[in-house]
């Protein structure tokens, strides 16, 4: 999808068609006025004659625009234009939502389809846009179109390997460092936990760190993500409807690498770190069970309880790693567990951590960004929970309430005293992948994340 702009005024463009903007479904003052009321325009209408798309939005925001441009270039794909003229404000928050919905309309994931439907729709035409406002969108679309293509690839090709390569492939692109630790390697880092979670899989575990090192950085974030390429639930086996959709259980490990490549490309002063666990969790006569007491590279002892609570031991060792890199930042971003669902919400992502002004401060960038975030609180209750009789803690929780905040605080207790007060954990189990269309978002992966990370990232650019 291609972009111009003019700078002479939106009437003055050409373009096979037209976007107009409909305010919470008034009617009045619109040249089409009388074919709308015919039509019982209720979201969208194409008036032909005048070669109009008519949009309705509920009200006038960042959200509602930004939606209303992905459906709009949705629908326009399905007739013969090539080319789109889409009204803008002269307002920065406002054409930047309106500019990266209409980019995310033109997603598909059409890698395995025998006959691919080509996208007809080739340019959008906007007037008087910024090109730092047009470059940040581009940006941010080219990585959430990445991180969902990797999560919708399935498992008989996006092995821990793949994930792997495509990291080392996209990292040369843009000079940044890709180092991937093999089995070997991982075993002399003492990541047993992790090592544990993949011993039954074919496919060897990967851990996965790029480096993002500008000169003059103002700070050093790093994020780790969890990538389980495949969750089986392991011994404590999924049922099988809750088995389809687990290739989406690497969507914390992908939308890290996206992170790191649109700070790059934005050429943010700051020094970034991503850290992947690329793992499968299968099952087979040498798998880890439940009873088992495993050691973590931090070198507390853990009981599993429960073979399908994985992401956490993968997550823990990752973490390990990650705080030797002395990070002013550390966020981990994982599909996490079923209970922030049930909690937050399909749409809706969990943000947990010690520090109350840097969740805070988090979720106002989020939501800026156009995620839906909530603060989740930790509490010294629900952290017993997870006290175990045999070793230093346990993987679960000894009851099913609280689930996301257990799961947080599991985490937790392997985040060094030095560090509680520079960690996030961003449970995006919800958002993550949902089988169906949503905001500015297509059937299957998001790219949940990427947009609230990265806007965090440009925040701490822009603080005095």
């Amino acid at each position: 999808m291609k972009i111009e702009v003019f700078k002479e005024n939106f009437e003055s463009i050409q373009a096979d068609c037209s976007v107009a903007w409909v305010w919470d479904k008034n009617l009045d003052n619109l040249a089409d006025k009388t074919i709308l009321q015919e039509l019982n325009f209720k979201d969208m209408a194409l008036v032909q004659g005048s070669k109009t798309l008519y949009v309705n939005v509920a009200q006038k925001n960042s959200d509602c625009l930004r939606e209303g441009a992905y459906k709009a270039v949705r629908y326009l794909n399905a007739l013969t234009y090539k080319s789109v003229k889409i009204p803008t404000f002269l307002d920065e928050e406002l054409d930047y939502a309106i500019t990266l919905g209409a980019l995310s309309g033109s997603y598909e994931f059409d890698k395995y389809k025998s006959e691919k439907k080509p996208f007809t729709l080739q340019t959008l035409c906007f007037s008087n846009l910024s090109q730092k406002l047009i470059e940040k969108a581009q940006i941010l679309f080219d990585s959430l179109k990445l991180v969902r293509d990797l999560v919708n690839t399935p498992p008989c090709d996006a092995t821990p390997s793949y994930l792997a390569e495509i990291s080392k492939s996209e990292a040369q692109k843009l000079g940044i460092e890709c180092k991937v630790l093999d089995k070997k390697e991982i075993e002399r880092e003492k990541m047993h936990s992790l090592l544990s979670v993949a011993r039954a899989s074919s496919e060897e575990p990967k851990v996965i760190h790029l480096s993002y090192k500008p000169k003059n950085a103002k700070a050093k974030l790093v994020f780790v993500g969890k990538g389980l390429t495949y969750d089986s639930g392991g011994l404590s086996l999924k049922p099988s409807e809750f088995m389809v959709t687990m290739k989406a259980d690497k969507s914390g490990g992908c939308a890290s690498l996206g992170i790191i490549l649109a700070i790059a490309r934005l050429n943010l002063p700051l020094e970034v770190h991503t850290i992947i666990g690329a793992v499968e969790n299968m099952i087979g006569g040498n798998a880890y069970k439940p009873d088992d007491v495993l050691s973590s590279r931090e070198g507390k002892s853990i009981e599993v309880r429960n073979t399908d609570a994985e992401g956490r031991l993968v997550l823990v060792d990752c973490l390990s790693y990650a705080q030797d890199l002395a990070p002013d930042y550390l966020i981990d971003l994982a599909t996490l567990t079923g209970a922030c669902v049930v909690g937050l919400g399909e749409y809706t992502f969990g943000i947990m951590g010690h520090n109350e002004e840097l969740k805070s401060v988090f979720e106002r960038e989020a939501l800026k960004s156009g995620e839906l975030v909530a603060k989740l609180p930790f509490n010294s209750h629900i952290r017993k929970l997870i006290d175990s009789k045999i070793a230093d803690i346990c993987n679960v929780a000894s009851n099913r309430y609280g689930g996301a905040i257990s799961a947080g605080m599991f985490l937790s207790e392997f985040i060094r005293k030095e560090n509680e007060q520079k960690w996030l954990h961003l449970d995006i189990a919800g958002p993550a992948y949902v089988e169906r269309e949503w905001d500015i978002n297509p059937y299957g992966g998001s790219g949940a994340g990427v947009r609230a990370c990265v806007e965090f990232a440009i925040s701490l650019c822009e603080e005095k």
